[in-house]
């Protein structure tokens, strides 16, 4: 981060954010990722990727949506979580969406901005056609689809949960914000500053699991208590548990129904900052000591897919996504 940057201020990227839409070549073979499986980037009209297919298998891909932080591409956020590696062993494809430096001067995800926090509007609409594309272009279980991202990706990834709940059957947001926390730049270093209220008055229900750093000056540990009341809410059981792993200590927190169902999970990771937990030094802001995020989240999602009976609202994507 730029030291003449405040840390909030470089977060959000408030400069340049007029749209950006771009179409150009297809997609190139690119050497970060997974030595298991292909990973490519292309440009289609809803805007630029990274695409991780891992090697062929008889059963249908679930697919995960990764959101990268203010400052990441693509492949650096890859490189960064090592979640190629991951999704190779776990049968899953990952979409790395790339955000534009015209929409952003600092590549974030404008999560704050109300034209970015609707379905059918703005990045999320984007983000949301660029997934279904994915989807119709690779033999993906519809039930198996998820969203994931740090920092700003991890708010954007709360709001794509919240918006399409008939796409993403399950949210992962690490050291990031809930939804519809701010609508505007001051309300948004408030929230960061764990200054405001819960997101909404009623829980989505979308399931959800959360990493947040105990150490985080960046986003404030706080914001885990909203996050998990917009996917929760109260009426819940609650347990606590200690784990020591990568040498460091977390206590996760898991919220059941009253049937006993996990809706959410909170990784607490004891002494850390913002970065990607268990992450890799070979990308930017990873934390190469535990948890395993990536693994983590991975185990997660596979215990969470969409019920079979959800309303499918969802239309077909534009972008020629092929990998």
């Amino acid at each position: 981060m730029p030291a003449s940057l405040n840390p909030f201020t470089f977060w959000l990227g408030l400069s340049g954010m007029a749209p950006s839409w771009f179409v150009g070549a297809a997609p190139a073979p690119h050497a970060t990722g997974s030595t298991r499986g292909s990973f490519t980037r292309g440009v289609c009209p809803e805007g630029t990727y990274a695409l991780f297919l891992p090697p062929p298998s008889r059963n249908p891909l679930s697919l995960l949506v990764m959101l990268h932080g203010c400052s990441q591409t693509g492949e650096d956020f890859a490189a960064a979580t090592a979640m190629n590696e991951a999704a190779a062993d776990a049968g899953f494809a990952v979409l790395y969406p790339a955000q534009s430096a015209r929409a952003n001067a600092h590549l974030c995800w404008n999560w704050f901005q109300p034209s970015h926090q609707q379905r059918g509007r703005g990045e999320p609409a984007m983000l949301a056609a660029m997934t279904l594309a994915v989807i119709g272009a690779h033999r993906i279980d519809r039930r198996r689809v998820y969203v994931a991202g740090l920092s700003a990706g991890g708010a954007m990834a709360a709001v794509l949960g919240e918006a399409y709940p008939d796409i993403f059957a399950a949210v992962g947001v690490h050291s990031g914000v809930a939804t519809q926390v701010a609508i505007d730049a001051s309300t948004a270093l408030a929230a960061m500053r764990g200054v405001g209220n819960a997101s909404c008055d009623t829980p989505t229900g979308v399931a959800t699991i959360v990493f947040h750093g105990d150490a985080d000056d960046t986003v404030h540990p706080s914001n885990v208590a909203r996050l998990m009341a917009a996917c929760a809410g109260n009426d819940v059981v609650i347990d606590h548990q200690r784990i020591e792993e990568g040498g460091r200590e977390s206590t996760r927190t898991r919220y059941k129904t009253q049937d006993g169902t996990v809706i959410a999970e909170h990784w607490n990771v004891h002494g850390a900052r913002h970065a990607w937990s268990g992450g890799s030094g070979e990308g930017s802001f990873a934390d190469e000591r535990g948890p395993d995020a990536s693994a983590r989240m991975l185990q997660f999602f596979k215990a969470h897919p969409r019920p079979p009976e959800s309303d499918d609202r969802s239309s077909t994507g534009l972008c020629d996504v092929r990998g």
